[in-house]
């Protein structure tokens, strides 16, 4: 290694193996990551029969919650731990947990039985998604990632798709536990073939150092910020619940990050914000997750309740702006491959996605579905792209020794995004459509003092059904006469109210969007493979006999 960090090609994979063994692990870890993300949607349309059977309907939102906390802050740990260990012991132990929590939640008895099962099987997930793009980083030269990393943006794009439909089927046929039973056997294969095939290998040192105060206050300062953004679907910001949750959670957080500075083998090593691809696809790809999650929240909820759609047809709504995601996110990977040039088109697909989002904040009551169905299929075609390029980026541009790392620290970005974004969002929408709904009611011959009686109607209006025959029971008996001729008209406003509030989302999407766009604008172009980072790290390849020498050696 030369005394400077020089810019150098690499391209070959850390670790070479036979192409048939190497695709074999690639179908199965992304399996893996199938089963993970499909766990996030396919509990919705199995929940009604579980609240029945299982009680607990004021839990009803921690069946996702408990889901998503645990597997969004397990994520960064994993990373770290596979760069110390090795991917496959650590892939190994989450499909493993996921597989415990599928079988506890599947035989629970009671509603806290589920909640505390599904926080198991988020355990596992969050090693999943991170460490398999890894796997791929591993696997694969930097020509050849993109091949295949964009396959996993397609798998996201699939998992969210089929979800709704896979737990529907099974609830209403065999029950809903095989809504969680259904992980095992499959889990199973995954677990056997990454185990077979997959080499025991690391990157890191002989002696791997654990640094368990900072996962200690790591997790302690996600833990009040996360359940905070989650609250503020259902209470405000100056609620101590939201608001003060959060900012418990940010004090811990600057603990954090004074420990982390001094840690020896940090988890999150604060070095790698130095490198300016890293720094700037993290904060792009934190900024372009906003619009996407706002988009598969509220558009099947305008579907449903504008368009009269069931909640499963409402899911098969939003298949434009899927498809488009899954056709941009593989045709991205393959064009970097081809071409090894990544910033024109990031920088396109983002202000692809901005003008998709900008589409539909013109979204009301009554335009065409068609045309919501394009403004969708260009939407998804601009964040498809960001699936696979941002990691691709990142993997080209930190040492080999922190790439499970720096992989998992995008996806947490990534995730923990959406959730802001979302908690932003709902907000919107929520002061919007409070705004909204009087006034469209006066403008639509409501008299004013049935306009201004609004909190029921607005409460209808988030439900879906009969919107005027919810609307008219829960009017006193002695004004249903009155107010029964207005329905048609209350209808109507309704409508366009949460029309608009719903492209009311839309606005923050575009502006982050866009923000992201001018982020990517100051990315160097670096040639696939060639990287000061890359060329610096001394690491050496893994052969067929599946050794590595130790960094340096």
């Amino acid at each position: 290694m030369t005394s400077a960090p020089q810019t150098a090609f690499v391209d070959k994979p850390p670790i070479e193996l036979p192409h048939p063994v190497r695709m074999r692990i690639l179908f199965m870890v992304m399996i893996g990551v199938f089963l993970a993300a499909l766990d996030q949607t396919v509990v919705g349309t199995a929940l009604p029969r579980i609240i029945t059977d299982l009680g607990g309907n004021d839990l009803y939102t921690w069946a996702f919650t408990a889901y998503l906390l645990t597997s969004t802050i397990s994520g960064p740990l994993y990373g770290k731990l596979s760069d110390l260990f090795g991917r496959r012991p650590i892939f190994l132990f989450g499909i493993g947990i996921f597989m415990v929590g599928s079988l506890l939640a599947g035989l629970s008895q009671e509603m806290w039985h589920l909640i505390g099962a599904r926080g198991i099987q988020g355990l596992g997930a969050g090693a999943l998604f991170p460490i398999a793009l890894a796997v791929i980083g591993d696997l694969f030269s930097p020509s050849e990632r993109g091949r295949y990393q964009g396959l996993f943006g397609a798998v996201f794009g699939l998992s969210v798709l089929i979800g709704p439909a896979i737990g529907g089927l099974l609830t209403d046929t065999v029950g809903w536990p095989f809504v969680f039973f259904f992980n095992l056997p499959i889990g199973a294969v995954v677990f056997y073939v990454v185990w077979r095939n997959l080499p025991s290998y690391h990157l890191g040192g002989d002696k791997p150092v654990i640094d368990y105060v900072g996962a200690a206050l790591f997790t302690a300062a996600l833990v009040p910020i996360l359940i905070g953004l989650t609250n503020k679907q259902s209470a405000d910001w100056t609620d101590p619940i939201v608001g003060g949750l959060i900012l418990v959670g940010l004090v811990i957080g600057i603990v954090f990050l004074v420990a982390e500075a001094r840690a020896r083998e940090p988890i999150v090593p604060l070095e790698l914000f130095r490198i300016r691809s890293f720094s700037i696809s993290v904060a792009a790809f934190f900024l372009a997750s906003f619009g996407f999650l706002a988009a598969v929240v509220f558009l099947p909820r305008w579907f449903q309740v504008v368009n009269g759609s069931s909640a499963t047809e409402s899911g098969y709504q939003i298949l434009p702006l899927l498809g488009g995601l899954i056709i941009s996110a593989t045709a991205a990977g393959q064009l970097v491959a081809r071409t090894g040039r990544y910033k024109a088109l990031i920088f396109a697909a983002l202000v692809t996605m901005a003008a998709g989002l900008w589409l539909l904040t013109n979204l009301r009551a009554d335009t065409p579905i068609p045309l919501v169905w394009l403004w969708m299929f260009i939407t998804g075609i601009g964040v498809g792209p960001s699936f696979a390029v941002f990691t691709l980026i990142v993997q080209n541009s930190v040492p080999i020794q922190r790439l499970g790392t720096a992989t998992s620290n995008l996806t947490f970005f990534q995730s923990v995004g959406g959730t802001i974004g979302l908690a932003i969002t709902g907000t919107i929408f929520g002061t919007t459509l409070a705004a909204e709904a009087p006034r469209q009611l006066v403008a639509a011959g409501v008299p004013p003092e049935l306009a201004a009686a609004g909190g029921g109607q607005l409460d209808a209006a988030t439900g879906v059904g009969d919107l005027g025959a919810a609307i008219l029971a829960q009017v006193p008996e002695a004004f249903r006469a009155q107010v029964e001729p207005f329905i048609p008209a209350i209808v109507d406003a309704i409508h366009q109210a949460v029309s608009i509030a719903t492209a009311s989302t839309f606005y923050v999407g575009v502006a982050a969007s866009l923000l992201a766009a001018l982020l990517v604008a100051g990315l160097k172009e670096v040639r696939m493979g060639a990287s000061e980072a890359v060329a610096d790290s001394g690491h050496e390849r893994v052969g067929n006999d599946h050794t590595v020498a130790a960094p340096g050696a």
